[in-house]
């Protein structure tokens, strides 16, 4: 199937498919967000990483 449309219309689509995006994973996160902060240290070790580790990386 294959529609016809301007490309103003098309870049208004875009940007709405690209805002209800943006609205489910805003509604996703004020749902599941518990209100507890995580340090980057603890997400690091979660990984199985550290600071030190990450800038090994770069070496």
């Amino acid at each position: 199937m294959a529609v016809v449309v301007s490309i103003r219309r098309l870049n208004e689509l875009e940007e709405t498919a690209a805002d209800l995006r943006e609205l489910a994973l805003v509604l996703a996160r004020s749902v599941t967000d518990t209100g507890k902060q995580v340090s980057l240290d603890e997400v690091l070790t979660a990984f199985g990483h550290t600071r030190e580790s990450l800038s090994a990386d770069d070496e």
